[in-house]
């Protein structure tokens, strides 16, 4: 790769780490996985740097790379999966909406994986039903069915969170 092509990698990825971190880890609901998966997008995106950078939309193509990546992933099976002797520590810095941001993940990790995929490109990633279906190589209608009936699943779990927490208070 030329020294030019390095510097536009390397800022390109200072810039949009967070957004992919945080793409990742909410279509897979694992911090680690998130990480995993993460890496090995941007390690293919350095081995295909200029056609990424070439592309109309990098962000896009980027996004494709990491999508690809989960569902290979997936695809792969039980049998990657490392045990450790015990858990490893995590602490995380918490800021003030962690509730809703814990919230938001629950809800989200109860949802079969389409529908999580298509919530999560939809409204945390801003995209719109075209993009989410050409990136997920089906058809709008797809991604309209998958919308709606994640939506009225997470309707559906919130009201019963809401009841009980209403009966716990009350």
């Amino acid at each position: 790769m030329r020294a030019e092509d390095e510097t536009e990698y390397v800022a390109y990825v200072r810039a949009r780490l967070p957004v992919l971190h945080r793409t990742a880890y909410l279509i897979c609901g694992d911090a680690h996985l998130a990480d995993d998966i993460v890496q090995t997008t941007l390690t293919k995106l350095y081995r295909h740097w200029r056609r990424a950078a070439a592309a109309e939309d990098t962000d896009a193509y980027v996004r494709r790379m990491l999508l690809r990546t989960y569902l290979d992933d997936r695809r792969r099976g039980w049998f990657r999966i490392r045990l450790l002797p015990q858990a490893p520590d995590r602490t995380a810095a918490r800021s003030p909406d962690v509730e809703e941001r814990d919230t938001v993940r629950d809800l989200l990790a109860g949802l079969p994986p389409a529908q999580r995929t298509v919530l999560t490109l939809r409204f945390l990633c801003d995209l719109p039903v075209a993009e989410v279906a050409d990136l997920l190589n089906c058809s709008t209608g797809n991604v309209k069915s998958h919308t709606s009936r994640g939506l009225a699943k997470l309707r559906h779990r919130l009201d019963l969170e809401t009841c009980t927490d209403n009966r716990a208070g009350g």
